[in-house]
């Protein structure tokens, strides 16, 4: 895996410097706690979560260091011990979590951070905003998957979010199942495979009454038969004719990319098989979500490119995980705040499924202490990190793992979990023991 991202001291808010800067006044920055990431309830509409974001995390954790431009503006605020502090900061602690690509529900505890108060409280920003946005990415994306019926999908919205975002909303896509990606950095460094091949801009470029026609000649003359031509500049059916006509009916693909799109494919493909193009295979896009695709599933759809609505979680840009401080020199520590409360202590997860594999429910328990349960049952929480060094993969086939793991979890669940409507969490989540 390449990377060009950087992860600098800087990607925090400054409350947590502050923090540190009095904990290490008042000799309490040397505890030893426990921090974990959860979320209190799912996103509104949200039966289940894929975690996603832990490889960014894990990469992102060893260059979270303050270089001498970061310490100068620092001094700005902050008191000579706690910059001095901050120029020999890494990470040393330790962090479980749940793999990359595991599901998870309200109250899971994802990651369970330990170390001193001083090196576990400057990661909260970091953290959370890389989990926050990946999960809600892959989240939305395992909806799509599934409403996709097996047939597959190209995240292509790098346009319609940040441009770091979009290398991470790539991944996070792929992830949740989705084929590849248009964004080539995503390529680049996570080795996600890319797609794609011209937009409506290229037919415009050919202007002429033969101007379609000679767009698609272009095309093909440099890419070949095995691609896919956009055929809805002008007229549907025209284009389609004017497709078969520069190809041949061993042309790859065409795709449509407005209007009523169950009524178009289905005379696409009609037109098609009259032509002889019975292996043309269909692609559709524009502004398509969970339930368009869902729409689409009686039509002779092969593959959906999806844009804007993945990667902006499909009207849930966060997942909602928040990073409470749980444990205090072994002693569990509550937050009782309305609405807000705590279960102290660090935790540890069980899923119980049936014989057959279908899950029933998430047990959470103290951890290492695990309860009896008459079901067959698995451990989540596994290494990440131990004094301060990454112990769990992080590179490509790490990201495969993640994407079998979220094709295996949605296998899992109960068929009513799987349904896009509102309702309760696919499985219930049950505490166990603790104070």
């Amino acid at each position: 895996m390449h990377s060009s991202a950087r992860y600098g001291g800087l990607l925090t808010d400054k409350y947590e410097l502050t923090m540190l800067a009095a904990a290490l006044r008042d000799g309490t920055a040397g505890r030893r706690v426990g921090f974990e990431m959860f979320t209190r309830r799912l996103p509104e509409a949200r039966r289940y979560g894929v975690v996603a974001g832990t490889g960014r995390f894990l990469e992102a954790l060893g260059q979270f260091t303050f270089d001498d431009s970061s310490l100068g503006l620092l001094e700005e605020f902050l008191d000579s011990q706690t910059v001095a502090f901050l120029a020999d900061f890494r990470f040393r602690g330790d962090i479980d979590g749940y793999p990359e690509g595991e599901l998870h529900f309200a109250g899971s505890p994802i990651l369970s951070v330990r170390g001193t108060f001083a090196e576990c409280v400057v990661l909260e920003t970091l953290l959370l905003s890389i989990f926050n946005h990946d999960t809600a990415i892959a989240s939305a994306a395992a909806r799509m998957v599934n409403a996709a019926g097996g047939r597959p999908l190209i995240e292509m919205g790098s346009r319609r979010t940040h441009e770091q975002a979009a290398v991470a909303a790539a991944r996070a896509a792929y992830l949740a199942g989705f084929a590849g990606t248009s964004n080539l950095e995503a390529h680049r460094r996570f080795g996600v495979p890319v797609l794609g091949t011209s937009a409506h801009a290229f037919t415009l470029l050919h202007t002429g009454p033969d101007g379609e026609s000679a767009a698609f000649r272009a095309q093909v003359a440099a890419q070949g038969v095995d691609t896919t031509l956009l055929v809805d500049t002008y007229d549907v059916a025209t284009g389609v004719a004017n497709a078969v006509a520069a190809a041949g009916p061993g042309l790859a693909a065409v795709r449509i990319d407005s209007g009523e799109l169950a009524v178009l494919a289905q005379q696409v493909r009609d037109q098609l098989d009259r032509l002889g193009a019975t292996r043309t295979k269909i692609v559709v896009s524009g502004d398509l979500d969970e339930y368009g695709i869902a729409a689409l599933r009686a039509a002779p759809v092969d593959s959906y490119g999806v844009g804007t609505s993945v990667v902006t979680g499909s009207g849930v840009p966060a997942a909602g995980f928040v990073y409470k401080l749980v444990e205090v020199d072994g002693q569990p520590v509550h937050k009782r705040s309305a609405g807000k409360q705590t279960r102290g202590g660090r935790k540890q997860a069980l899923r119980v499924a049936r014989e057959s594999g279908i899950v029933t429910e998430e047990v959470i328990y103290p951890a290492g202490r695990p309860p009896a349960v008459d079901a067959w049952a698995r451990t989540l929480t596994v290494p990440l990190v131990h004094g301060g060094d990454v112990v769990a993969d992080t590179g490509v086939a790490a990201l495969a793992e993640a994407r079998e793991r979220v094709a295996s979890g949605l296998d899992s669940l109960p068929w009513e979990g799987l349904k896009l409507a509102h309702g309760e969490p696919a499985i219930p989540t049950r505490l166990v023991g603790g104070d």
